[in-house]
């Protein structure tokens, strides 16, 4: 784990499973050599690979893609809209935030 924002990062995740399908997972992981987080990150894999593959998975994403642009130019409007002409770090990092009294 050399980079926590990177690709290497690990992330944990807890998931509940029927007792049943619990057990068989587990009896395949061993029969198979692995622990149940080896096996989990192999089932992944494969979710992933199998999604990567499907007729619609690439126009799926690519619309999920602007949909996210579209919500980040919204952002940076409302942003824009806060300051006016001026961009947020020309206002003064010192003075934002804080109220002056013009008689003290």
């Amino acid at each position: 784990m050399t980079d926590p924002n990177g690709k290497n990062a690990v992330k944990t995740l807890g998931i509940r499973l029927p007792g049943e399908l619990h057990a068989q997972f587990a009896l395949v992981a061993q029969l198979d050599g692995l622990n149940l987080g080896d096996a989990v990150l192999r089932a992944v894999e494969l979710y992933v690979q199998s999604k990567r593959s499907e007729s619609d998975f690439a126009a799926r994403a690519a619309a999920a893609l602007s949909e996210i642009e579209r919500e980040a130019a919204n952002r940076r409007a409302a942003i824009e809209g806060l300051f006016g002409d001026e961009s947020p770090t020309a206002k003064g990092a010192g003075t934002r935030g804080r109220k002056t009294d013009p008689q003290s």
